[in-house]
């Protein structure tokens, strides 16, 4: 967020110790007030199939609940709710799928249709909020339940083929907050099914953006006091037409996820990216060996998924991987080698990664460097974990490494063209034999936990962001991150790591 100014700041100290209380006061009693009727109307099993025709009890329910609903959020400062388009019905779209999702003031579309949503089984047994949830039907997802994704994409499915018997359900396809500025990598969940879906997006045309509830931004009670503060909150929800799939993208979710995304856009005139809160994690991953800004291995990440391989799932490998690398000795491959190295066919996709390896454009690569940073993608905290797995490839039967040996392993790990790594070198090798084990680097870190910022890049300060941002203006969090010009479907985004 930017910085207040000082009649912003006046503003809402007054309004803290006027409204603010007020406001909240009335949020709960809101709140409280709906307990009862969604009490009632939840006991017994709400996984149970719903009636063809609602009994008119729960239209009843339904009506008070939204005025009540309505009520709260007007307390809340949001006094006009713009709505444009027209909603379909769950006959003709059984799933609506929202973006860009950046708050949980986006819950206003939800109490506004009464939709089903998709959310964590733990929010059930939250005090009066979790019989509110459970009150529209979520889908759950529960994280103990090793089978829970495949489970809820059945329930998915299960619910938008029932020829809207069920309500709608509201889906965030982006699966996470993201502050506005462009619509990231859609997940594929919402378009598994095959069904018409109808895409809706949101807006906060507000002069103070107060809403935006990012990971790397204010926290969740913030929010909250500041926008109580605010005298009043805009809000548009637009519902576009129904998009119906074609016969392809019926049989491919991940085409019909981007089409939709592109739709989407396109409405809210902002630019798609192709990567994911995934790759943010990646790059400001709390770890010894912080990536730059010019670090090439967010590339490497989307390549790798690009194959079908998901670098969440291949840690277990990582042993597998770094094993045969190390029979090798250091031997280059060719891209046929490399492919059955991989276990998978030769691809134009698979020649781009390929060449992110291929420093010298002579067509070999070190299959250690795959290994190296493989495993910073698969694990970006645990630094020495990574340091540890190249020093068992690199190093010789003493488990030493030279200066050379170092200088490949760090600039694979960082994902980056050039790299002295001299000065740190010598400050690991106080005895002056010209060479390291991993006990050394160890130890070293563990006594200088920023030796990278003073060692390998002294006059470059950690970014703050992933690498670049977009002409937009970015409060805060994720879109800031990366060049949504320079990420569209369909680029030959790959870059050689020495280019």
């Amino acid at each position: 967020m930017r910085p207040y100014s000082a009649e912003e700041r006046e503003g809402m100290a007054f309004m803290t110790l006027t409204l603010f209380p007020i406001r909240l006061l009335l949020v709960l009693i809101a709140m409280l007030l709906a307990w009862p009727f969604t009490f009632f109307a939840t006991l017994g099993s709400s996984e149970r199939e719903p009636e063809p025709s609602p009994a008119s009890w729960r239209k009843v329910v339904d009506v008070l609940l939204k005025a009540i609903m309505r009520a709260m959020w007007f307390a809340g400062g949001f006094h006009w709710l713009v709505v444009k388009g027209q909603r379909a019905p769950p006959s003709e779209a059984a799933i609506l799928t929202l973006a860009p999702h950046s708050s949980y003031f986006d819950a206003i579309a939800v109490t506004m249709t009464m939709s089903s949503i998709v959310m964590k089984a733990e929010s059930r047994n939250i005090p009066i909020w979790g019989t509110l949830i459970k009150y529209i039907r979520p889908v759950f997802v529960s994280r103990s339940d090793q089978d829970s994704r495949r489970k809820t994409v059945e329930e998915i499915r299960r619910r938008a083929q029932s020829n809207g018997k069920w309500p709608q359900i509201m889906i965030f396809p982006e699966g996470t907050c993201t502050n506005r500025t462009c619509l990231i990598t859609f997940k594929p969940g919402a378009f598994i099914p095959g069904v018409p879906v109808q895409p809706v997006v949101l807006r906060y045309p507000n002069k103070l953006d107060t809403i935006t509830w990012t990971w790397q931004g204010p926290g969740a009670l913030k929010i909250l006091w500041l926008t109580l503060c605010q005298f009043h909150n805009r809000v548009e929800i637009e519902f576009l037409p129904v998009y119906s799939p074609s016969d392809e993208e019926k049989k491919d979710p991940a085409l019909y996820a981007s089409n939709v995304r592109r739709v989407m856009a396109e409405a809210l005139g902002v630019s798609v990216t192709d990567y994911t809160y995934d790759d943010c994690q990646l790059a400001l991953a709390e770890g010894q060996l912080r990536l730059p800004a010019d670090t090439c291995l967010l590339e490497f990440a989307r390549l790798v998924r690009g194959l079908g391989l998901k670098p969440e799932t291949l840690e277990k490998d990582l042993d597998k991987y770094s094993d045969r690398a190390q029979t090798q000795g250091g031997r280059r491959v060719g891209l046929p080698e490399f492919a059955e190295y991989l276990g998978v066919p030769v691809s134009d996709a698979l020649q781009d990664l390929f060449s992110l390896f291929d420093e010298s454009g002579d067509g070999t690569m070190d299959p250690r460097e795959y290994v190296v940073a493989l495993s910073v993608v698969c694990r970006p905290s645990r630094t020495l974990d990574t340091v540890q797995l190249a020093f068992k490839m690199y190093g010789s039967q003493d488990g030493c490494v030279d200066e050379g040996a170092l200088s490949s392993i760090l600039k694979t790990a960082l994902g980056v063209a050039e790299l002295t790594v001299t000065d740190l070198f010598r400050a690991i090798d106080k005895e002056e034999t010209g060479r390291i084990t991993f006990a050394d680097f160890r130890r070293f870190a563990e006594a200088f936990p920023d030796f990278a910022e003073d060692y390998l890049y002294p006059d470059q300060t950690r970014p703050e962001s992933c690498p670049r941002t977009p002409p937009a203006p970015a409060p805060n969090g994720f879109c800031a991150d990366f060049s949504p010009e320079n990420s569209g479907v369909g680029r030959k985004p790959f870059r050689k790591k020495l280019d």
